[in-house]
């Protein structure tokens, strides 16, 4: 039987990445994998859907190149050419990953791994054993009972990556971040596009002005919304699909190609050995203290298996925090409050900490700034006025409270709100701070000094 210190079950952004800080601080380490390195996030998730959205908005440019000067004549585009792009980049990034396991000398065992009792994972009839296993198996698509995916006509984010045919009629059912992506590619691909929310609102965890902006910005583009509303049934068995819609003013039946189900994950617990080891599960999730440890000593859990945000740098990061507590260092518990969410959507999503609704419910007394995209100077050079950024403060203390964007390229913005709230920065010190001109980033300050009635541009 082959023994190490460390075995980790599943190599996602949770998992690769537990493995590699395990090795660095010396610990012989595994990693356990029954599909691809890299897991959903690199294969079927957050990359290849990155790389389909980035294809989508360059189209986008070159349908609307008339408005910067130029002249691009019948731009059209190849939608298995954009399917095969995706798929490379999302090779490319797993091969990386291999690279990564050989650099760091972890070996990679292959098949699927179950729990057994006394510190041990048997793999596919092998034993394996270590002092410490960690479980990050990560999720896949949650199935509703009145939407069941046949992978064909119902689909999951993964057949929606891969499709052999660009459909002409979609329905995205769930309005999250898979949802919104994948209804703001395939509408700029050219397929009539229909969101159906159960909530009052899309995109339901964000901000409601940020909701708002981004329910304008798809309707301007040409994306149907369907809030308040749900589906009862799919019937399959025509050329297409018929989905009975129930709303506030009844029934509605809506004709499609495919229907998109994206309404959230379901964590991959089953048939891994929780219950012959007695790991305690409550709700789909695997318990844990601060550090991951499980009820049963010497097993762990991280990553989208646990009650926490089911996104892939939090699953990297309970990880490296998981095995720097194994290791015996001085390591601070996660702060859940302080986790960024982004959306890449056109235009992007992306927030950190309290929403104003939520800041109201909790009796604080507040400062609320915003600066529009349109007031900024980059922003109308660049042909992206659409959104804001949104920031709210404690009125007495200073403390940064949330912060909240839409636009061009916020994604890439929001760790600033990230880092300051870490450091407790109060809002006279981001207004202090000196933001580049012209660029993007300047809204930050500009929203903040919005706040604080002290405003320049607007």
């Amino acid at each position: 039987m082959s023994k190490y210190d460390i075995i980790v079950l599943g190599s996602g952004p949770g998992g690769y990445v537990t493995a590699i800080r395990a090795s660095q601080l010396g610990f012989k380490t595994a990693v356990i994998e029954k599909e691809n390195l890299g897991g959903v996030c690199l294969n079927w998730g957050c990359i290849p859907t990155k790389a389909l959205l980035k294809s989508a908005q360059v189209f986008e440019y070159l349908k609307h190149a008339g408005d910067y000067g130029l002249k691009v004549d019948g731009a059209e585009h190849d939608f298995e050419a954009v399917v095969k792009r995706s798929r490379g980049v999302a090779d490319g990034m797993s091969n990386g990953v291999k690279f990564l396991m050989k650099k760091n000398k972890i070996d990679v065992i292959e098949g699927f791994g179950k729990l057994k009792s006394g510190k041990k994972v048997d793999v596919d009839g092998t034993e394996y054993s270590a002092d410490h296993i960690i479980v990050a198996t990560g999720a896949r698509s949650r199935e509703l009972p009145s939407l069941p995916q046949d992978g064909k006509k119902v689909i999951g984010y993964r057949q929606a990556m891969t499709l052999d045919k660009q459909p002409k009629k979609m329905i995205v059912v769930g309005s999250g971040a898979i949802g919104v992506e994948f209804a703001y590619f395939y509408n700029s691909m050219g397929t009539e596009v229909t969101i159906v929310e159960y909530l009052d609102k899309i995109v339901p965890v964000e901000d409601d002005d940020v909701s708002k902006q981004l329910e304008r910005s798809f309707k301007k583009s040409g994306i149907k919304i369907m809030t308040s509303a749900e589906v009862t049934s799919v019937d399959t068995s025509g050329s297409g699909v018929k989905a009975t819609i129930k709303t506030k003013k009844g029934e509605e039946v809506l004709e499609a190609d495919i229907v998109l189900s994206a309404v959230g994950i379901k964590s991959n617990i089953e048939n891994i050995g929780l219950e012959d080891v007695g790991i305690a599960v409550d709700r789909d999730k695997i318990l844990v203290n601060d550090f991951y440890q499980t009820n049963i000593p010497g097993y762990y859990a991280i990553g989208d298996v646990t009650p926490g945000q089911a996104l892939a740098h939090v699953a990297s990061a309970e990880g490296i925090l998981c095995v720097e507590k194994i290791a015996g260092q001085h390591v601070e518990a996660l702060d859940y409050g302080n986790i960024p969410g982004c959306t890449y959507c056109s235009p992007e999503v992306a927030s950190v900490g309290l929403t104003e609704a939520k800041a109201k419910e909790q009796g604080l007394d507040i400062k609320v700034g915003k600066f529009p995209f349109s007031a900024s100077g980059k922003a109308s050079a660049s042909g992206a006025k659409d959104g804001f950024v949104k920031v709210i403060f404690d009125a007495k203390y200073g403390e940064w409270l949330g912060c909240h964007m839409i636009g061009a390229g916020v994604t890439d913005m929001i760790a600033e709100a990230v880092l300051g709230r870490k450091l407790e920065t109060t809002g006279h010190e981001v207004l202090k701070t000196v933001h580049p001109h012209p660029t993007m980033s300047e809204a930050v300050m500009e929203a903040v000094a919005d706040a604080y009635d002290e405003v320049i541009h607007l």
